[in-house]
Parts: structure tokens; C-alpha cells; sequence
């Protein structure tokens, strides 16, 4: 097992999943690099270790009542404990899946279809979206293109509800090109006003995310957009945009990006794999390219990878903890599932070595080492540093992080804070 073998393993099960359990990254080194990137890259159906979370009974709540009234209050006090357990229950699903594939691409999935509670207001609505994001994060681009242009939460999110043939609006028409399916420099602002066009027409019950279309509110005009022409309504128009070239190569360059590096750019070939649109080929493809085998390709967790991939480590199962202590502890350090700070998603890498979440990360760590088995490292009687690299999924310490995990050893406690909050976990090397 050469030092580039446990780099790329390291990458696997960190990127690709959320991080090892205890004792799986000593095994997966044992079994080599092409055993380990077919068992990352398979997904189980159904999957073991999500057999004891129970999705939340989320109601449909109605409107908001008035302001100022014991009804508002109910409905307040109702609204945030769906919306808590909405994001305890992803939290749980990321921790225990035994085959994270699939939520690790429902929580890249998520974050490319931005789409925020914070204007949804309500849990109901929100989950659909995100069961629609998981039955089609590994299956075609264009079906998950299909069913997310009819989805109520991105339709609200992005004013799609008001958007009708007298008084057309262009924010989901172009976000649609801009974020989602072909990118900067390949649309038109001509081509933003036909698309807008294109997906007027749809409703959306708020408190649901029920949609429905209305004719009468639609514009069934010959449009003109990206070398084509015709009547369009939104799942017409999204195949067409789905079939375009750049869309190949749009989709290519964000999972590279968010997989790979976000400093080296996304090789052609990737594009050329992903012809099909086939997601899972492309996932294939960019798990299985020698980018991920070059040391210089570092990628920072975001505080929520950082948290799943230490519940993992830890054996913990998230909505066992305080969901106060957890999503303040996250929001401090910026990121929150289902609460993108705007229809761009989260930041990526660097963004999240800051000295401010460098504190909350120490603070958090400390916490959850309190409610954590520490027994892989209580059990290790010698060479206890080595170990917590294993334990971890970590490639390598640096002689620094070495020296000061050393120092630590006769404290399991403190030996895994700091080994959770060094660099070479913090950053997947």
C-alpha cells in the first residue's frame, strides 16, 4: 500500500460518501483502490443502515394565519418543529446509510438546485423536493431536469407561481439556464425572455407544493430560443435544454468542481461520458480519473460533510443530539440543509477555512466528542496517532499535526478534538 493508495482511498470514501465508520478504512486499505471505488460507487437498494430512521409525519400546515393571534402562534410553533425535523432527518440519513452514494448526491443535488427554506417556509414542500432529488440523484439528467422544472419549492423559490403570459418573469427561466443546465456565455437575454415564456402557466400551493397548470395563464406563442424554435411548456423546454451540448459540458464541469478540484479545469472527456446524460456514469467517470490520484487536487469539507463524516467516525446518530445545539452550531459556521444562503448554492473549498468557523469547528468538535464512542482510540495501546488516521480515513499527518496528536495521546478526549479539527481532516487531501 503505496502513500498515492491511501490518498486515493482516503478521497473515495470521503467525497464520494461522507467519511468511514470505525474499522472501514483499515479494511477498504486492505482490500486496495479498485475494490473500494466499486463498493463506493454501488448503491444497495434497500439500504441497511437506514432501516431504523423514520421520515418525519409532516402535515400540511395552510396558510399562515394572522399576525398577533394565538392561531399564529400554534402555527409558528407547528411550522418550526416540521422544519427541524426535516433537517434531523436528512442529518440522520447522511450518518447511518451504509451506501452514502445516494445521499451524497441527493446533498450535491441539493446544493446545485439551490433551493431555500427560508422563502419556501414549509417542511412539507421541501422534502418532496428533496425525495426528488434522491430517486433521481444517480439516474438521468433529464428526467431530475423534468421533474425539478414541476417542482413547487423551486417554482416558489424562484417566483415561477407568478410567472403568466401577460406579465412574464424571468428568475426561474433564468436561473433554469444560468445555474442549472448550461451555464454563463451559452443563452441569450433573448433567450432568458422565450424560456420565461416557456414556464408560464404553473401554480403552486404554497403550504404543499401541490402544482398545477392553468392554460389560460400560458403562453402557447412560436418561440425562438437556442437555435430552435416552437411552442414550449416546461418539461418540452427543459428536454430540449437537457439535449444541448453544453449541458453535457456544464454538468461535467460542476460535479468535477465539487468532486475534484475547484482550482484544476474539468477535462473534456468528461462531457463525452456523461452523452447520455446517465448521472451514475458520469459520477463513474470522475471518481475513476487520474485528477483524483493528483496530491494537489485538495478539496475542504463544508461544515455539514464535516459534521456527518464525524457523527460517522464517532457513531453518533444526529437527531440523538440537541437539533438546537446541532443547527445553531451549524448555521454559526454557515451552512444548514435546506437553507442555502441564495440560488447559487453554498460556496465551495476555501470558503470554509475561516478563522470564525475555525472557532465554531473546535466548539462543535468538543461537543460532539462528549456523546462519541471513542473506544477505536481507547482501544488502541500503541501507536495510537497511526491508528487515528485509520479510524478517521485520513491519508497522512503532518509532522506538525503529528507532534501535536502525540502530545495528546494520553487523553483519548483530546486527541480526537484535535485530530477532528486538524487540517489534514478538515481538508481531504
Amino acid at each position: 500500500m503505496t502513500a498515492l493508495d491511501r490518498l486515493v482511498i482516503s478521497r473515495l470514501v470521503h467525497r464520494f460518501g461522507f467519511g468511514p465508520r470505525p474499522g472501514q478504512f483499515a479494511a477498504m486499505l486492505r482490500e486496495g483502490e479498485a475494490v473500494v471505488r466499486h463498493r463506493v460507487l454501488t448503491v444497495a437498494s434497500p439500504d441497511p443502515g437506514l432501516a431504523s430512521v423514520v421520515a418525519p409525519a409532516l402535515s400540511d400546515l395552510g396558510p399562515f394565519p394572522p399576525a398577533q393571534t394565538d392561531a399564529r402562534r400554534q402555527f409558528d410553533e407547528a411550522l418550526s418543529a416540521q422544519n427541524s425535523a426535516l433537517t434531523m432527518w436528512w442529518l440522520d440519513r447522511m450518518v447511518l446509510a451504509d451506501h452514502p452514494l445516494t445521499e451524497r448526491m441527493t446533498w450535491f443535488w441539493h446544493g446545485h438546485w439551490a433551493t431555500s427554506i427560508a422563502k419556501v417556509a414549509y417542511a412539507l414542500p421541501m422534502k418532496s423536493q428533496n425525495e426528488t432529488l434522491r430517486a433521481y440523484a444517480l439516474g438521468n439528467f433529464g428526467d431530475l431536469s423534468r421533474a425539478m422544472v414541476l417542482d413547487g419549492s423551486l417554482i416558489y423559490w424562484l417566483d415561477g407561481q407568478i410567472n403568466v403570459a401577460s406579465a412574464p418573469n424571468e428568475n426561474l427561466g433564468r436561473e433554469f439556464m444560468e445555474l442549472f443546465t448550461l451555464g454563463v456565455g451559452n443563452y441569450t437575454e433573448g433567450d432568458v425572455k422565450a424560456v420565461a415564456r416557456s414556464f408560464t402557466g404553473y401554480r403552486v400551493v404554497r403550504s404543499n407544493g401541490v402544482v398545477s397548470f392553468s392554460p389560460n395563464r400560458h403562453d402557447t406563442s412560436t418561440l425562438s430560443l437556442l437555435g430552435t424554435s416552437g411552442t414550449f411548456d416546461a418539461p418540452s423546454l427543459s428536454d430540449y435544454v437537457v439535449s444541448l451540448e453544453a449541458n453535457a459540458v456544464f454538468v461535467a464541469r460542476r460535479m468535477w468542481f465539487r468532486f475534484i478540484s475547484t482550482t484544476t479545469p474539468a477535462p473534456p472527456s468528461l462531457a463525452r461520458d456523461f452523452a447520455g446524460r446517465d448521472i451514475a456514469a458520469l459520477v463513474r467517470a470522475v471518481a475513476s480519473h487520474p485528477g483524483i490520484r493528483n496530491p494537489t487536487n485538495v478539496q475542504a469539507k463544508s461544515p455539514v460533510e464535516w459534521f456527518v463524516s464525524a457523527c460517522r467516525a464517532l457513531a453518533i446518530t444526529p437527531s440523538h443530539l440537541s437539533s438546537l445545539t446541532v443547527t445553531n452550531y451549524l448555521s454559526a459556521m454557515g451552512q444548514i440543509p435546506f437553507a442555502p444562503p441564495n440560488v447559487g448554492g453554498w460556496p465551495a473549498d476555501e470558503a470554509w477555512l475561516t478563522a470564525a468557523s475555525t472557532q465554531y469547528r473546535l466548539a462543535f468538535a468538543a461537543y460532539l466528542v462528549q456523546s462519541g464512542d471513542l473506544s477505536p482510540v481507547t482501544r488502541a495501546t500503541h501507536h495510537k496517532v497511526p491508528a487515528v488516521a485509520d479510524w478517521l480515513g485520513v491519508a497522512r499527518w503532518s509532522p506538525r499535526t503529528t507532534r501535536a496528536l502525540t502530545e495528546a495521546a494520553g487523553d483519548p478526549a483530546r486527541l480526537t478534538l484535535l485530530a477532528l479539527c486538524a487540517p489534514e481532516y478538515v481538508v481531504n487531501a
